[in-house]
């Protein structure tokens, strides 16, 4: 549990993807979880989170409800932003295979490859290496037609990778940049609350 005198407040992008499974790891933490679906939402936030879902689809909507420009503004303001799977994507500055015309709010300087895990049929839960969030056992990630960092910029840390046999190519899965957190697995999905809890304390340390 996280014990402080402030409940902090934290968003979750409620256009589409895995939202509830947020609020629900956010508010096992006691943090404050707000669903955000109009830019009026981003009001007196402590963070965010970009939620696993479809990027292309999210981004769309946020378009659609002249979300887009705020939620942009929020990502560069200097709070936490926490982007699992369709959120990793969101906030690089980079993507490979995306749809022709495809945004981001940008902000991570990686350059990440869309459904590079495959395609839905291909989706699987395996253990990470639970690097810079703590503990001694593997961490467990759930990937969803999940993308991969393909390169980093040199601000950005790597806090995870991944390896499907011990012969392939370890994978970043996990990177920081300053307040921005990405992973490409969906932790939300799982009981394992290392990762909000990382998060949590990075959004701590920003309104500190």
């Amino acid at each position: 549990m996280i014990l402080d005198q402030k409940q902090w407040r934290v968003g979750v992008l409620a256009l589409q993807g895995s939202v509830i499974e947020h609020v629900r790891a956010l508010q096992a933490l006691g943090a404050l979880p707000v669903e955000v679906k109009v830019s009026a939402h981003l009001q007196d936030l402590d963070g965010l989170i970009i939620p696993g879902g479809e990027s292309t689809t999210m981004y769309k909507l946020a378009r659609a409800f002249d979300l887009f420009d705020s939620l942009k503004a929020f990502v560069h303001s200097g709070k936490a932003i926490y982007g699992s799977c369709a959120g990793m994507i969101m906030l690089a500055d980079h993507i490979v295979d995306g749809i022709e015309g495809q945004e981001t709010l940008g902000g991570l300087d990686v350059v990440v490859r869309r459904n590079a895990f495959g395609r839905q049929v291909d989706s699987a839960q395996s253990f990470v290496d639970p690097g810079s969030f703590g503990g001694d056992q593997p961490l467990p990630a759930v990937f969803i037609r999940a993308p991969w960092v393909e390169s980093v910029g040199s601000g950005v840390e790597v806090l995870s990778t991944w390896q499907q046999t011990p012969q392939s190519t370890p994978r970043v899965v996990a990177v920081r940049q300053g307040p921005l957190l990405a992973t490409s697995f969906h932790p939300e999905v799982t009981d394992d609350l290392r990762v909000h809890s990382y998060f949590l304390n990075l959004v701590k340390a920003q309104t500190n």
